[in-house]
């Protein structure tokens, strides 16, 4: 039966049934492991995914049921708990920015793409370091979480207006730092 119920209905029946709470858990474990993972590295990511569902067990009380997909309520506890973590986010950050950009190796015509980048990953590791953590956030959500506007709003607690201001300001820091290139030039039809 959970598996039919949206999550805003399965959060309600975990309120009196707090082992059916384990199907919110099985519909979003994964993407959730898979955002730590890319946030924070893999060695942290089982952690981070427990700690947000952890969270998300205890606060599922206060949960908004006016939303069925409980994904940008998770996110949003997973942005929380990443920032706990920022530390250990820095400092691998900043080992992919010293990466060199020249790999030995064959080459061939289908790794032009790959090759392109692996040359721009330390200049964009570079860029996202020196954004600030709420623009980092915001960008993860919206390119690996696949978010849209509206609904990484909600997981920032911001309004949506606060949303398009910081990609904006993110946009033109990161196009500076990679020397003009525009990282975003299909721009994401969201909200």
């Amino acid at each position: 039966m959970p598996d039919t119920l949206d999550d805003a209905a399965l959060i309600a029946r975990s309120i009196g049934d707090p082992e059916s709470f384990a199907a919110l858990f099985d519909r979003h474990a994964d993407e959730i492991h898979r955002y730590a993972a890319r946030r924070l590295g893999g060695e942290l990511a089982d952690d981070v995914t427990g700690e947000v569902f952890l969270a998300a067990f205890r606060g599922r009380a206060r949960y908004d049921r006016s939303w069925p997909d409980a994904r940008p309520w998770l996110y949003g506890i997973a942005t929380r708990v990443v920032s706990q973590h920022r530390r250990a986010e820095r400092r691998r950050t900043a080992a992919m920015a010293k990466v060199s950009a020249e790999r030995p190796g064959t080459f061939d015509e289908r790794s032009a793409d790959r090759v392109t980048a692996e040359q721009l990953q330390p200049r964009l590791a570079r860029a996202l370091t020196r954004l600030s953590a709420a623009e980092r956030d915001l960008l993860l959500l919206l390119a690996w979480a696949d978010l849209t506007y509206e609904e990484a709003a909600l997981a920032l607690g911001v309004p949506v207006g606060t949303v398009r201001s910081r990609l904006h300001r993110l946009r033109v820091k990161v196009r500076r730092a990679l020397g003009g290139t525009d990282p975003f030039a299909e721009e994401p039809q969201h909200g």
